[in-house]
């Protein structure tokens, strides 16, 4: 599937695909390695969250939040 077609799905289907991108993604997280650049960033947004200057949201929620619109 080319990227235009999936800018045409609809927002639900998009959905579908991000999930079984993410999933295969976190099978694979032992397999990534990080750049310096991504690490500072990821440490810093976690160091965010950590402070309470941000806050992390629940994915079932944002879905549901999404389905509304």
């Amino acid at each position: 599937m080319s990227l235009a077609e999936v800018r045409n799905l609809p927002l639900r289907e998009k959905l579908q695909i991000l999930e079984a991108i993410w999933e295969d993604l976190g099978a694979r997280v032992d397999q990534m390695e990080l750049s310096p650049a991504d690490r500072t960033l990821l440490d810093s947004r976690i160091e965010r969250v950590r402070n309470g200057e941000t806050k992390i949201h629940d994915w079932d929620a944002v879905k549901h939040s999404l389905g509304r619109q």
